[in-house]
């Protein structure tokens, strides 16, 4: 970066967080490296660069001629398997998320290109409804799908592996997190049937593969009609599949109302169907997955980089609170 790039920082409300882009070794290395990547490339930034810094990432967008603009992205050590596992997507289901352009497993970075408008700019325009929501999660649901065979190997990457026989412990593990006494006392007698739905949950015999765990209308590109990329991995976990589908759900609710959730539903279980399930069976997956995809998601808040404290921390803390108290709340499906 040269002395007269333009650097714009974004710290959101976030205002005292602590990331490794303070520390201005770390600040040369991750540019030097980005640099070095795109100039293998025949590319070389040009213009403002605008840094996005946030207690679980720093992210900064290069704007590069002719290509529009390219991403660095540095994950915490909890997330560092982000870049790894974007990379090997990008091999066994290229046709949904994004290809890297470099990738420092060791280190946690990732270039990546990009890919066009997201969902979100597409909804905001008004030129989607909610049948681009069946068809991402239709999508979503294939890539999951493939994935099933893939889990030792995503395990290898470092993805925190959460079968559902294991979420009740999550529950255990979060005991610290910040909630006023009557909600504490609610989970803490909503315990012994944690365990019972995550046994029936599992008895169901659907593999695990990768959840996104926070798959919503910022986290997808929709380029052109029908097709979608998926990217921003760093909260995934590998658990029963069907945890994912509740955040994208819940977003097309608040848009839509609640009239569509069934839709959405049996579009995400079309690639899950045959097999010797009834219909039945995997309609009462989704509803016991729905209530146990608060854990991955509340654990997932955990994955800050070390230097977090403070009000950044206290304030992801309570972002985690209110993903654990969603435990309490009924299916809606």
């Amino acid at each position: 970066m040269r002395e007269t790039t333009r650097v714009v920082v974004d710290r959101g409300r976030f205002q005292d967080t602590v990331t490794p882009w303070e520390d201005e070794d770390w600040r040369a290395a991750a540019v030097g490296w980005a640099e070095g990547e795109l100039a293998a490339r025949g590319l070389r930034p040009a213009g403002q660069w605008r840094v996005r810094l946030r207690p679980w990432s720093v992210l900064v967008r290069l704007p590069v001629p002719g290509r529009g603009a390219v991403w660095f992205k540095a994950s915490p050590p909890g997330g560092a398997f982000e870049g790894a596992l974007t990379a090997a997507l990008a091999r066994w289901v290229p046709r949904h998320v994004l290809e890297p352009l470099a990738v420092d497993a060791d280190r946690g970075w990732s270039l990546l290109p990009d890919g066009g408008p997201l969902l979100r700019d597409v909804l905001d325009r008004g030129t989607a409804g909610p049948t681009v929501w069946e068809d991402m999660l239709r999508q979503y649901a294939t890539a999951q799908h493939a994935l099933t065979a893939r889990v030792p190997e995503i395990e290898r990457l470092g993805v925190p592996h959460l079968p559902a026989l294991a979420l009740p412990g999550v529950l255990d593990r979060l005991d610290d997190t910040p909630l006023r006494p009557v909600d504490r006392a609610g989970l803490a007698g909503l315990r012994p049937r944690l365990a019972e739905w995550c046994e029936e949950l599992a008895a169901e015999g659907i593999p695990d593969s990768l959840d996104h765990a926070d798959l919503h209308e910022g986290q997808l590109f929709h380029p052109v009609p029908g097709r979608f990329t998926f990217f921003d991995w760093g909260d995934a976990v590998l658990s029963h599949p069907f945890c994912s589908l509740a955040v994208p759900a819940r977003r097309a609710r608040d848009l839509y109302g609640p009239g569509v959730l069934p839709r959405l539903r049996d579009a995400y279980l079309e690639p899950w169907t045959g097999a010797g399930r009834s219909t039945a069976e995997l309609r009462r997956a989704v509803g016991l997955a729905w209530r146990l995809s608060a854990l991955s998601r509340a654990g997932a808040y955990g994955r800050l980089f070390p230097g977090a404290s403070g009000a950044a921390a206290a304030g992801v803390a309570e972002e985690g609170a209110r993903c654990l108290l969603d435990l309490l709340d009924d299916p809606p499906l």
